[in-house]
């Protein structure tokens, strides 16, 4: 069994495969702790959880894209999160490329943030564009690194997750229709109306309904 290897053999694949089920766990755990330390150093000024997830975030990229995904402690995690799930393959390279792109993005937060001790829009910028592959990644699964894949190499990417690098026609429960763009419109028309006639009433501070809030 080699070590320093990326992707897994499986039968029927002809090419080194992920599980995509595992990595979007493991993104939705990296993303879930790094908008809480962003979100602390944002309200209390507190650095530390973000130095933290940061040199984390950057050491578990580093083994996945160096060593071996499968060592990766965060994909181990989400490897026993989705245990019982079946697996949902996906080319090992256009991954690969993903979370290189991620090691160039947190190298200079790690230096600036972590070594330096020096905050700047760079690192903050950098944060949230690394908290929008998570979250993209996580929520919808959709890896936008992948989407950068074509534009760098000729080959093309094979078995991207949802087959986001394929070009096909939409099936008929893909598409949107008319009734259903309405229905968003009239939703977001909803949401602006609320904000501007019932603001003051929602700015209003709750009571503390049994008084187990209440200074003693």
């Amino acid at each position: 069994m080699k070590i320093i290897k990326f992707g897994e053999d499986v039968k029927d694949y002809s090419f080194p495969v992920l599980n995509e089920r595992e990595i979007r766990a493991a993104a939705g755990i990296i993303f879930l702790f790094m908008f809480l330390s962003f979100l602390l150093c944002v309200l209390t000024g507190n650095f530390v959880m973000l130095k933290y997830v940061i040199t984390i975030f950057l050491a578990d990229l580093i083994i996945r894209v160096f060593i071996n995904p499968k060592y990766a402690p965060t994909l181990i995690l989400g490897r026993f999160i989705v245990q019982n799930q079946v697996p949902e393959y996906v080319g090992a390279k256009q991954k690969k490329f993903a979370w290189i792109i991620g090691v160039f993005l947190g190298t200079p937060v790690l230096v600036f943030q972590v070594l330096l001790n020096a905050k700047s829009p760079i690192t903050g910028i950098t944060c949230m564009i690394c908290m929008m592959f998570l979250f993209f990644e996580s929520a919808f699964g959709i890896c936008l690194g992948c989407k950068f894949y074509p534009l760098f190499f000729k080959d093309k990417a094979e078995f991207c997750a949802g087959e986001i690098c394929d070009k096909k026609s939409k099936q008929e429960i893909q598409r949107i229709s008319k009734a259903q763009v309405i229905a968003l419109l009239a939703f977001i028309i909803l949401v602006i109306l609320m904000a501007y006639f019932a603001n003051e009433f929602y700015l209003q501070k709750p009571y503390d309904l049994f008084g187990v809030y209440e200074d003693k």
